[in-house]
This record gives C-alpha cells, sequence and structure tokens, in this order.
C-alpha cells in the first residue's frame, strides 16, 4: 500500500544534485561530509559544500522530510498531517524522535545562528549573549501631577490669610463716639470723635483722639477707592449721604427721630473704620493713618452732593452702569463664574433678610409704644378703683408694664444695631465685591484691546513690506514695540487683578462666617437676657395677683 501512494511533490526519488551557489537543504544522509563553514546562516551558504561536516539544518538526522531510504528503496515517505502537531520520527536509524515544536529544530528562516554541536546531531540555539533580542523601551516615569499654577498662589494666600489672623497680630481698636453738632441753621453739621488704640509701630502714638465730620469719613473711602479698587482690593463701603436726615438735624433742635438717625450713622461710621483697621493692607495705608493721627485734615469738597465734584461722579456712576451692561465678558475661569454666582444669590437672601429684620425692628418698637399705653391705662384705672387689694394690684401691673415697655425698646434697638446693620454692611460689602468683578472685566477688555492694536500694526507692517514703503516701516516697527510693551502690561495686570481678588474672596468668606457667628451669639445672649427680665418681672407681680380677694 505504500508503494501505491505517489511521493510528495516536494521530494524527488533520485538524489538532488547540490548546486555550487546555494546549499542543498534537502540533502540525503549518505552524503558525504561537508567542511565546517563560518557562522552564517543556515539557509545562506557563501561557499559550495564539498566534502566537510554537514552543519545544514535539514541534514541527516534533523532531515524531517527526507526519505525512507535514499539508496536502494524507492518507497515513497509516508504522507505528514500538517493539521496535526505530532512529533515526526526519524527513521535514519537512530530512533530518536523530534518534535516540531522544539526550538532544536526552527527552520532556516530563523534569526538566530546555529552552530554544530560535537555531543548531539540536533542543533542548539547559540547563547543569547550572541544575539540580542531588539531592546525593549523602557518606560518612562510619569511624572506627578502637578497643580494647577494658580492653585499654589491660591493656597498660599490662604495660608497668608490664617498667619494673619492666628498669628501675632498688632491691635488696632477704633471707637466713633460723641457725635455733637456744630453750627445752626443750613450751614450745621455733625462732627465725631475718633479715639484709637494701636500697638502699631507705624503709628505716631498708641493712643489718639480725633475730631471729624461726615464729609472726612466719605474723602477717606474715596482716596483708598482710587488706589487699591483697580488692583483688585475691596474697600468697605462708607455710609450713604441722607439729605433728608441731615436737613431735620439742622432745622430742629431736638427731635427723637433725630437723635436715632445720629446714632444709626455714628454706628455705620464705626463699623467701617473698623473693617477698614481690619485690611492687612488698607490699615498701614497713609491715608488711613493719616485719619487718624492728625488733628486737622484738608477738607473734602468733592464728597458734596451739590457740588460740581457729585454732578461728576453721578455721571461717572451712571457710565459705570452703562459699562457693565455694555461690557461683557466670556468668563474662562470657573472659579471666578462659581463666586460670581454665588455673590448674586447672597446678595438677594441677604435683602430678604435685612427687609424682615427691618419688619422686627418695627414690630417692638411699635409693641413697646403699644405697652406703654397700656400701662398708662392701668394706671388709671387703679385710682380710680375703690377696691385696695385691686387697686394695688393694678397699680403693680402698670409698674410692671412700663419696665417691659423698656425691655421692648431695649431688644428692638439689638434687633436693629446688632442684626439689622450687621445685614445691611454686608449687602454693601457686596456692592463693593461686583465693583473689584468690574475691574476685573476692564482689565481684560484693555489687554484684548491692546492685543486687537497690535495685530493691526502688525499687518500694517507686512503691508508696507509688500509694497515697498520702506519709509514708514521704522515708526510703525516703533509703534509695534510700544503695543508689545502694552499687552504684556495688560496681561500682567489682569493676572494681578484676578491673584488678587482670590484673596480678598478668601477673606471676605473668612471673615463674613466670624462676623456672624460672634453676631447671633451676642443677639442670642441679649434675646435669652430679655426673656429673664420678664419672667423676673411676671413672678414679681404673680403674689400680688394672688392676693387679691
Amino acid at each position: 500500500m505504500a508503494d501505491d501512494r505517489e511521493p510528495p511533490p516536494l521530494f524527488d526519488d533520485e538524489k538532488p544534485e547540490p548546486k555550487d551557489d546555494e546549499e542543498d537543504l534537502f540533502a540525503t544522509p549518505n552524503e558525504a561530509p561537508k567542511a565546517d563553514t563560518k557562522d552564517e546562516p543556515a539557509s545562506l551558504p557563501t561557499e559550495p559544500v564539498k566534502d566537510k561536516p554537514s552543519d545544514d539544518l535539514f541534514a541527516a538526522d534533523d532531515d524531517l522530510f527526507g526519505a525512507q531510504t535514499m539508496q536502494g528503496d524507492a518507497s515513497a515517505p509516508p504522507k505528514l498531517d500538517l493539521d496535526e502537531p505530532a512529533p515526526v520520527k526519524d527513521t535514519t536509524g537512530e530512533g530518536e524522535e523530534v518534535d516540531l515544536d522544539s526550538p532544536e529544530t526552527e527552520g532556516p528562516s530563523s534569526p538566530a545562528k546555529m552552530e554544530p554541536d560535537s555531543d548531539s546531531s540536533p542543533l542548539e540555539a547559540p547563547p543569547m549573549a550572541e544575539v540580542l533580542p531588539p531592546a525593549k523601551p523602557v518606560p518612562e516615569e510619569k511624572p506627578k501631577p502637578t497643580p494647577a499654577p494658580r492653585k499654589p498662589s491660591m493656597e498660599k494666600s490662604k495660608e497668608e490669610i490664617e498667619e494673619e489672623e492666628s498669628g501675632d497680630q498688632f491691635t488696632l481698636d477704633i471707637k466713633v463716639h460723641d457725635p455733637g453738632k456744630v453750627g445752626d441753621g443750613m450751614g450745621a453739621y455733625m462732627s465725631y470723635k475718633v479715639s484709637t488704640q494701636t500697638s502699631i509701630p507705624a503709628f505716631k502714638r498708641p493712643s489718639m483722639t480725633v475730631t471729624r465730620r461726615f464729609s472726612d469719613f466719605l474723602g477717606l473711602h474715596e482716596k483708598l477707592s482710587q488706589k487699591h479698587v483697580h488692583v483688585g482690593r475691596i474697600v468697605p463701603p462708607a455710609p450713604e449721604k441722607s439729605v433728608v436726615g441731615m436737613t431735620k438735624i439742622k432745622m430742629s433742635k431736638e427731635d427723637t427721630s433725630s437723635t436715632e438717625f445720629v446714632e444709626k450713622r455714628r454706628a455705620l461710621l464705626e463699623r467701617f473704620l473698623q473693617r477698614i483697621s481690619l485690611h492687612p493692607v488698607l490699615q498701614m495705608d497713609p491715608d488711613f493713618r493719616d485719619f487718624l493721627e492728625q488733628d486737622e485734615l484738608p477738607r473734602a469738597t468733592s464728597t458734596s452732593a451739590v457740588s460740581g465734584a457729585g454732578v461728576l461722579r453721578l455721571i461717572k456712576g451712571v457710565g459705570d452702569t452703562l459699562s457693565k451692561v455694555t461690557i461683557k465678558m466670556d468668563e474662562s475661569d470657573q472659579w471666578f463664574e462659581e463666586k460670581q454666582n454665588q455673590v448674586e444669590a447672597l446678595d438677594q437672601q441677604l435683602k430678604k433678610l435685612h427687609a424682615s429684620v427691618e419688619a422686627l425692628v418695627t414690630y417692638r418698637k411699635e409693641l413697646g409704644i403699644s405697652t406703654a399705653a397700656f400701662a398708662k391705662s392701668t394706671a388709671m384705672l387703679s385710682n380710680s378703683e375703690e377696691h385696695t387689694a385691686l387697686s394695688r394690684a393694678l397699680s403693680q401691673l402698670a409698674e410692671v408694664e412700663e419696665k417691659i415697655e423698656q425691655v421692648h425698646l431695649e431688644q428692638a434697638d439689638n434687633d436693629f444695631f446688632l442684626l439689622s446693620e450687621l445685614l445691611k454692611d454686608y449687602i454693601g460689602i457686596i456692592q463693593s465685591i461686583r465693583v473689584v468683578f468690574h475691574e476685573r472685566v476692564k482689565s481684560f477688555h484693555n489687554w484684548q484691546n491692546a492685543q486687537q492694536n497690535l495685530a493691526k500694526k502688525r499687518e500694517a507692517e507686512a503691508k508696507f513690506k509688500q509694497t515697498g514703503k520702506t519709509d514708514k516701516i521704522a515708526q510703525v516697527q516703533e509703534e509695534i514695540r510700544e503695543w508689545e510693551g502694552k499687552v504684556e502690561k495688560g496681561r500682567e495686570d489682569f493676572e494681578l487683578i484676578s491673584k488678587t481678588i482670590r484673596t480678598e474672596i478668601r477673606r471676605f468668606e473668612a471673615n463674613r462666617v466670624k462676623d456672624f457667628r460672634n453676631i447671633i451669639i451676642k443677639y442670642m445672649e441679649t434675646l435669652m437676657n430679655s426673656q429673664q427680665q420678664l419672667i423676673k418681672y411676671w413672678e414679681g407681680f404673680l403674689p400680688e395677683a394672688k392676693a387679691i380677694a
């Protein structure tokens, strides 16, 4: 059956003759031993193989596809099942099994150089030192993610704030007291004494007291705003002018409403100075130190509402309002976008709360007035009552109601000076925050305008070069250098104001939490004190009521 099968087309019954220019890949076992050749790939011999030991990969024992016997027996070798990876037996007489998967029987296409082994006929792979595999790329260590360039400055600013607040601080305590009317008629004005206690070495004296009028406070606010707002610093708002309130003071001698107005203004002026004293930059401003130290200040004429400067200030305010509507900026910084939304929401909530507290103050005052009327009526009733015990009880009740009236009025003042004024003050600070946000937008637009003008100048330079107008090139190049400087300055100004606003907002948030915490605790203490007084008064009256027989 084996003779009936035809041999594979790859082999002939007769021995193939080796050519001079290539090596016999299918040499028979009876061929003469080939001489040693140079250490080159087995598939590419460089010289004829003749009477040399065979280093052919498929010669002798390694002839995997050779015939069963190449000399006298012409029987064809059995067909190989290439689909089955079974080991192929060597029929040359050695009886060894050769595994096709073995690395010792790699084909001539293997790039590794093979050297004959004296102990065994199969060729083994040479040491790995001779043929090195391609070097694997060393994985680069990924650099650790570094924070955004602004982040360190933000954290640094926060640390500076905490250091300023918790570190060794100098004291600067300011009080506004003793308001008084100076002059008569429409030329009259209110003056206030400003007392300062400080340990800051920059001040001339540790203790000082000066007299200031309302226009001096407004002049101080204007000077600080001109120097600090355009760089992003939040200047605390000054109290608003009130033409109606001051007219009442000038025309009337003694009026309860005028006294209340003066006291409210005094509290606002004191809070204004205290907020400046808490700012680490504003408290060292020369104008602020002069305000606290100098006995006399130049009169601030530009603060008058009916002066020419006042009209110009009004026009400027209208222009700023229009610019806020017309000048827009596509905000690319998520932090600023979030803070602007937070400020807007906080402003709305504070205004609603302020309106509620104002209504509460009005209610308590009305309650005090009604309590006083009730006490007066009860006293009159006690005088007309014939029953002795009842008359005495009614008289005691009238006295208790008079005391309760004072409790209500005192609590109304606490509602106003503690809670209402704090809310109003922060509503004004939020307006100052809006101003610095708008200054940042203006700085950005100045930077963009400088870039646009620089681009136009460069286009003009290129046009002059194309048209050959060399006489104008020097001038336009000078203008280009000038606008390049303006662009660089605009970029620096924008980055500076952005960094400063970040620091100011962080300081504002820290101070806001601290202020509200302190005020709420103090306000709750006044409420508890008021309730304790009411309980004390009613407990004292209870025996009189029980004694009525």
